[in-house]
């Protein structure tokens, strides 16, 4: 039986990387740290 290629697992390491950062992201903008961020749009009212 043949072997997984060495490009797959760079592509899978790169895929949860990338799933794990975007997540990351979710978390802060959405989740509880979201409450301490600031609308800089507010901050500068005409």
């Amino acid at each position: 039986m043949e072997t997984s290629s060495p490009a797959l697992s760079v592509a899978l390491a790169v895929l949860a990387v990338l799933l794990g950062l975007t997540g990351f992201g979710i978390y802060l903008a959405f989740g509880p740290p979201s409450k301490g961020l600031t609308d800089p749009f507010d901050d500068h009212e005409d």
